[in-house]
């Protein structure tokens, strides 16, 4: 990217204020031949939205000189505050089992399922980021409840998303991703439908604005 393509951050001072549409669609192809993914559907309402990436750095020495930095960056880990799941929807991230009859969740040997999920970050001038993941697996949540007392304490669920690259690579820059994101304020893009369909480094094109 050229420099002068590179906004200043002294130009526009925002922090993050908030998050909502947390959604996600099941991936049902990645291979070398295409990228695919089911229909999009809620997750849950969200409390807080945190990511951590996995990075390390290594530099390697000649002449008693650095001569070579070798930089790797692994899956990222999402850590979503939800409510309480519904039972359907917990089985159907943790690839548990769920009775149709009677809607118990069965805890039988997981069935590993990948998911893109998608949300968006309020900042603090009252713009979004929007982001689409495009692969990663949810693990299964810890649950906690403590005895009613006549407090007002309560207990949510943490998810943990876990997100790798793709195996495809996609037609516009012939890379793998791990995720898209686009933000309301460079003001190049409607986002209108950006949850209707999981979006793509290809897809994302149908989504600029019209001169």
């Amino acid at each position: 990217m050229a420099d002068a393509q590179i906004q200043s951050q002294n130009d526009d001072v925002v922090e993050f204020r908030g998050c909502d549409n947390l959604v996600i669609a099941e991936v049902t192809s990645d291979s070398s031949a295409g990228y695919t993914v089911g229909e999009v559907k809620e997750l849950a309402p969200v409390a807080e939205i945190s990511k951590k990436v996995e990075t390390s750095t290594a530099k390697k020495y000649y002449d008693n000189v650095a001569k070579i930095t070798i930089r790797s960056e692994g899956s990222d880990e999402i850590t979503l505050t939800v409510p309480a799941l519904n039972l359907s929807m917990l089985g159907w991230i943790s690839g548990k089992d769920i009775d149709e009859d009677t809607g118990a969740f069965l805890d039988t040997p997981a069935v590993e399922r990948k998911f893109a999920l998608g949300y968006r970050i309020k900042l603090t001038d009252g713009t979004y980021r929007y982001v689409w993941r495009l692969k990663g697996t949810f693990s299964i949540p810890d649950e906690t409840s403590n005895t009613e007392d006549d407090g007002t304490d309560s207990s949510n669920q943490q998810l943990t998303y876990s997100g790798d690259r793709t195996i495809f690579k996609f037609t516009r820059n012939q890379k793998r991703a791990k995720a898209v994101v686009l933000d309301e304020r460079d003001g190049k893009c409607d986002f209108d439908t950006f949850f209707d369909t999981v979006k793509t480094p290809d897809s994302i094109y149908g989504l600029k604005k019209k001169n």
